[in-house]
């Protein structure tokens, strides 16, 4: 279960596609979560990794031998 407060202007544009399209606000707000979820995941996900590099708590590694590492070089 989830309960999100949005803005009125938003539940307003979410309410009349609802009523002119016969579905539920659940059913979009449902919609628009799945579609975006990956890229919020990469985006605060690549954000955090970034911090920990930057605090030294976290090593990159190249391509390079990432492809080595999985015989992946060509």
């Amino acid at each position: 279960m989830l309960a999100i407060r949005l803005p009125q202007e938003i539940e307003n544009r979410l309410k009349k596609l609802a009523d002119v399209t016969g579905r539920s606000k659940t059913f979009y707000a449902r919609e628009a979560i799945l579609e975006h979820l990956d890229d919020l995941e990469d985006i605060y996900l690549a954000e955090h990794e970034l911090e920990e590099v930057r605090a030294g708590r976290s090593v990159p590694v190249s391509l390079e031998e990432v492809m080595k590492q999985y015989d992946l070089e060509s």
